[in-house]
């Protein structure tokens, strides 16, 4: 048995972004063990909990809401990923790596949120 949402494409690939937020947060100084890196941490892991949570018993407009948090919680991630460039915490290879999946995962979120009738 599944749940509805963990054969969304936007969910899993919400879930890898997650665990690679979390592994790239644990190269970050120790100052930012609960300041930088626990925002990062957090708002990655928000997107795929807003994703599963919109889908579950909810009606079209309470899902498409729960996808606008998702988004916006992926924005505070991209937010975060320049802050920790500009810190020298992540080199830039990293960083454009990383925004380059922020940016693709947004255009499946803001699809597949347009498609939700």
């Amino acid at each position: 048995m599944y749940f509805k949402f963990e054969k969304l494409l936007i969910w899993q690939r919400a879930m890898l972004f997650g665990e690679e937020v979390n592994f790239l947060c644990n190269n970050f100084p120790g100052i930012e063990r609960y300041n930088l890196a626990t925002q990062m941490r957090r708002a990655a892991d928000s997107i795929a909990l807003n994703i599963s949570e919109g889908s579950i018993l909810q009606s079209n407009p309470e899902y498409r809401k729960f996808i606008g948090y998702a988004i916006r919680s992926l924005a505070e991630v991209v937010t975060c990923i320049h802050k920790a460039k500009n810190r020298s915490y992540i080199t830039e290879s990293t960083f454009e790596e990383l925004y380059s999946k922020s940016y693709h995962l947004m255009n499946m979120m803001v699809a597949f949120k347009r498609n939700i009738k």
